[in-house]
């Protein structure tokens, strides 16, 4: 990850440890240090610090007093929570994209479809990362378009989580890639028919595949 050396330091310190942390390069249970993280960034240990605090506050890291810190893992309860909150939010969003003319569905089944298109080249390429990347931005734009700003910022406060969950499923389902892509065409169909019923159940298989990968990695 490159950091450019206008970014403050303490900045520079809390990016490239959370991004290290949601990548799943420091693993859930991995015990690091300050001294760690200073002389990867080639900074002091004060700056260093204070991004470990921030970053034990959004619940990423768990502070033991001169000894570093704890990478939290991902727990099973927090897998349920942030899945439970997304087929409420998707499913509603879907209601919503129903009601759009046939004009604004088409656009949406569209880019949807070239976004599909896009996650294809990066299973092929076997860039999971990347894939993660575009299997979120593939949801955002089904919560876009309900156009309820506010449901879209609460869905937003889901993507640390979803990217280290994502990631993580990915790791322990080798098959997860290609699962994804299939299921996406399916949410579009179902999107593009109107079929909101059809689609609710498919989009709980879909986070059903996510919990089972996931869990069965912890």
């Amino acid at each position: 990850m490159t950091l450019g050396r206008g970014v403050p330091v303490k900045e520079r310190a809390y990016t490239y440890t959370k991004a290290q942390i949601l990548d799943g390069v420091l693993a859930g249970g991995a015990l690091i240090s300050e001294g760690q993280i200073s002389q990867a960034l080639g900074i002091s240990r004060t700056p260093v610090r204070e991004a470990f605090l921030r970053l034990e506050a959004e619940g990423l890291l768990r502070l033991y007093p001169k000894r570093g810190a704890v990478v939290v893992p991902v727990s099973a309860k927090e897998v349920e929570a942030v899945l439970e909150t997304r087929e409420l939010i998707e499913s509603f969003a879907a209601e919503k994209i129903a009601r759009l003319g046939d004009e604004a569905l088409a656009q949406l089944v569209e880019v949807l479809r070239t976004r599909i298109e896009e996650q294809t080249q990066l299973r092929e390429a076997g860039d999971g990362k990347g894939f993660v990347a575009a299997d979120q931005a593939f949801h955002q734009l089904i919560v876009s378009a309900a156009d309820n700003p506010i449901l879209l910022d609460l869905y937003a406060g889901l993507r640390d989580r979803q990217q280290r969950m994502g990631l993580s499923a990915v790791a322990h389902d080798h098959d997860r890639l290609s699962t994804t892509n299939r299921e996406h065409i399916k949410l579009v169909d179902l999107l593009e028919r109107g079929d909101i019923a059809g689609y609710r159940k498919a989009l709980r298989e879909h986070l059903g595949g996510t919990r089972a990968a996931v869990l069965h990695g912890g």
